[in-house]
């Protein structure tokens, strides 16, 4: 019996082990991830300068300070909050092109800000995001008359959407959280007929893309990167609210719809397809794999995912996203800017795409929450 007591002892500790050395590799694989980053960008205040000049608080940029800020939250060196600060005192902590945009792309950058103010206080970082979304909240679009009307496109539920539900946890005022909730609706059922489709637990990118709009394999288009910016918004914005709020439940179904429908159609290696149920641009990809490994990981630490179905899926899809990262830190697969499959087209592991910064953002949100399952 004693011998049987210190083998299982010694197969318990083989396996922390084994836990703790991968959750040690997946952190230093983001951490060279953002190492290269920050080194090739040393000056976060310099505009990009793809095709034209574009300020460095677009939403591009947005999404690696999304992802900085969760590497912090695992890995807190000064020299992340040094080089975030450094970016949002240039830009006055204020959304691009001012507090009375109602472009999501515009406000994806005041996440990161209102982030800080938690960490500091500091009213600077919090008072221009608040005035922009006061302003949008009596605005309606002018391109289709709606007051909740304005994400007609999916990424935009994950640029806009989780700022206001951090407004909401900061101030306590719900007008922030409801008002966001109505738009969230407006994109879920009336764009475009609705843009979540429940049967597949998948959304189209926008109206264009609603049947009878079909890949060239007769399939539906579900753009993966479209795909994974909602799976991200989900976790970001179920992070502010109490989960006894009827907004978190109603994101939570949602979301596990989501998981059900991504589950199923990760490929083989890890990865998933550019347009999720088609073969058409089949292939490597990686910033779709990462927000979903993002999500999945989540839903895993929340218990709301089964571990004997979910956690191969988490692992096959960190597995698959190590393979993308070059000995320097630069990472392969990652498509280009746009909105669709073939944009960005081919992809590669050696190819640069347009932007780099978001596919870093994605990538560094994906391993930090695998990181964090690791060590659940």
């Amino acid at each position: 019996m004693k011998r049987l007591i210190a083998l299982t002892g010694i197969v318990l500790a083989a396996m922390t082990m084994t836990a703790q050395n991968e959750a040690s590799e997946v952190l230093a694989t983001a951490q060279k991830a953002n190492d290269y980053f920050m080194e090739r960008y040393e000056d976060p205040t310099q505009p990009t300068n793809w095709k034209k000049v574009r300020p460095s608080n677009l939403w591009t940029r947005a999404v690696y300070y999304e992802g900085l800020m969760a590497l912090y939250d695992v890995d807190p060196q000064q020299r992340y909050i040094d080089y975030t600060d450094r970016w949002a005192n240039f830009h006055k902590w204020t959304p691009r092109n001012g507090i009375t945009t109602g472009d999501a792309d515009d406000q994806c950058c005041a996440q990161t800000y209102l982030i800080r103010f938690v960490q500091t206080g500091d009213s600077a970082m919090l008072k221009p995001a608040l005035q922009n979304l006061e302003h949008q909240m009596v605005t309606p679009n002018p391109k289709n008359g709606s007051l909740y009307g304005w994400w007609t496109w999916i990424d935009a539920i994950q640029m806009a959407m989780p700022l206001y539900m951090q407004a909401y946890k900061i101030t306590g005022d719900k007008r922030y959280r409801d008002h966001a909730m109505k738009m969230y609706r407006w994109s879920r059922n009336t764009c475009g007929g609705g843009l979540f489709n429940l049967k597949d637990g998948l959304w189209w990118r926008d109206a264009d893309f609603v049947p009878p709009y079909q890949e060239p394999d007769g399939k539906d288009c579900y753009w993966s990167r479209g795909d994974g910016w909602v799976v991200a918004a989900l976790v970001r914005d179920m992070n502010q609210l109490s989960p006894k709020e009827k907004a978190y439940k109603e994101l939570k179904k949602d979301f596990m719809m989501m998981m059900e429908g991504i589950r199923k159609c990760q490929r083989e290696d890890g990865f998933w397809n550019v347009s999720l149920v088609s073969t058409n641009f089949a292939g490597p990809e990686t910033t779709g794999t990462a927000l979903f490994l993002y999500g999945i990981c989540w839903g895993l630490r929340q218990g709301y995912l089964k571990p004997e179905v979910y956690r191969p899926v988490a692992d096959r899809a960190w597995k698959a996203l190590k393979t993308v990262v070059h000995p320097n830190g630069f990472l392969g697969w990652v498509q280009g800017t746009g909105k669709e499959p073939k944009d960005g087209q081919p992809l590669s592991y050696d190819r640069i795409p347009d932007f780099e910064d978001y596919g870093t953002g994605a990538f560094l949100l994906g391993l930090t929450e695998y990181y964090r399952l690791l060590n659940h």
